[in-house]
């Protein structure tokens, strides 16, 4: 009986769990305090910090010139919108962007119409480009490009090319032009050019108000500029195999390098390419840059293939011969040449401006030509006469000493074998030099 009991027991309690397992589990899914965890969200993952956007920066930038335009390229990590104008007094280009980091290395280069870049702050907010330009000029076209696949940045692309100074007068400020990336930012020839240090950022007032730069540190070194003559449309002489415009520039060339390399000068040159600059303008670049000395190369010509030799003109109101009275009209016709319209200015550009060469200048000019010609003595032939005087039109700068150097005589076989010579450049230039560094030892 008992067994037969415990037997009716083991099986109620086998149907009484088979009955209560169900409503425990029950109980236990919709428990308290499973139900106040369940009805919280998932943990979800830490977010990241949020990321400010990087601000605007100038990555590099590109100078290049193909004949008489020069195209600056500007990269930058975003298609900024920006603000173009052109001032005068002295020449130049301003480009206005937001606040932009300038991320570009320091090689100081110029090229063609452009002679310096730089950039700085303009006010909270607001960076500034400021491209120093030879002359006048006008803006051809301007545009932004987007990446490529060569490029990863964005392209800030400016043309320039000459203007008269009516012309440049009237241009306008412009704003940002944004183009397909089918266009190309190409240049003939480029090169990276530099920011300069901060204390040279630019101080500019509003475009449409009056410029007035904060007062220049007093300078240090003397300022030169040295003047290739012709260039562009006008070859100047031709030889037998050479032109005058090519060697002028690649004399003015070592000639600024020897400078430089002395460390006491500060030098520029009116061009630097193929490309023509108006009479004028050479000389007001000189007035500009507030030059201590303008020394403009040339290269003579003659129909007596015989005669040959370096020799050294100033300004005068008569020529000292009809020779220099000839080979100045030629100069001067340079601009006519390359197709400068001077309108109503010709009557006075004609005209030889004497009384504007004050007597200073005069006296420190014929003072530096003497010092020229005794370094050149024992370096090359000198011309019989050798320094005479003549109305060179680039020679009438009223407050700076200005000389006129034809180097040789393009029509004579020897002279134009001696002016393509790399080794006769140097000896030539280095004489320059020494004639440079006595004329200012001497003030």
């Amino acid at each position: 009986m008992i067994k037969q009991k415990n037997i009716i027991i083991l099986i109620a309690l086998l149907v009484l769990n088979l009955v209560l397992s169900p409503l425990l589990s029950l109980v236990s899914f919709t428990s308290p305090a499973y139900a106040q965890s369940a009805s919280q969200p998932a943990p979800q993952p830490a977010s990241e910090p949020d990321v400010p956007d990087e601000p605007l920066t100038a990555k590099s930038l590109r100078l290049g010139a193909i004949e008489e335009h020069t195209r600056v390229v500007v990269e930058l990590t975003e298609a900024a919108d920006y603000k173009l104008f052109t001032l005068s007094n002295p020449y130049r280009a301003v480009i206005d962007l937001p606040e932009t980091i300038w991320d570009i290395p320091d090689t100081i280069q110029d090229k063609g119409l452009v002679s310096g870049i730089r950039f700085g702050p303009f006010k909270p907010g607001q960076g500034r480009i400021v491209v120093d330009l030879r002359g006048p000029v006008n803006v051809h076209k301007h545009f932004i490009l987007p990446p490529s696949v060569a490029i990863k940045n964005y392209r800030l692309v400016i043309d320039f090319e000459p203007a008269t100074i009516a012309s440049f007068r009237q241009v306008k400020p412009t704003v940002s032009e944004k183009v397909s990336d089918t266009v190309s930012d190409k240049v003939a020839v480029t090169a990276p050019i530099s920011k300069p240090a901060p204390s040279l950022a630019p101080q500019f007032t509003a475009p449409t108000g009056e410029f007035t730069p904060k007062p220049r540190p007093r300078k240090t070194r003397k300022i030169i500029v040295i003047d290739p003559g012709h260039g562009g449309v006008d070859p100047g002489a031709t030889g037998a195999r050479s032109r005058e415009k090519d060697i002028v520039l690649a004399f003015s060339k070592e000639l600024s390098r020897q400078l430089k390399s002395t460390r006491r000068y500060d030098v520029y040159m009116t061009r630097a390419t193929d490309i023509y600059i108006p009479l004028r303008q050479r000389v007001q670049i000189a007035r500009n840059r507030k030059a201590d000395l303008f020394i403009s190369i040339h290269a003579d010509a003659i129909k007596k293939k015989n005669i040959r030799g370096l020799s050294v003109y100033t300004l005068s109101e008569k020529a000292s011969d009809r020779e220099a009275a000839a080979l100045a009209r030629k100069e001067n016709q340079s601009d006519i040449i390359a197709g400068v319209d001077f309108g109503d200015q010709l009557p006075e550009v004609a005209n030889i401006l004497i009384d504007l060469a004050q007597r200073d200048t005069k006296n420190a000019s014929v003072k530096f030509a003497e010092s020229l010609i005794s370094s050149a003595r024992g370096k090359t032939v000198l011309l019989d006469r050798t320094h005479r005087f003549a109305g060179f039109r680039v020679l009438k700068a009223p407050d700076v000493p200005s000389v006129l150097v034809e180097l040789g005589f393009i029509t004579n076989r020897t002279d134009e074998k001696q002016l393509t010579s790399i080794k006769w450049r140097r000896t030539v230039a280095s004489g320059m030099v020494d004639a440079i560094d006595n004329y200012f030892r001497q003030k």
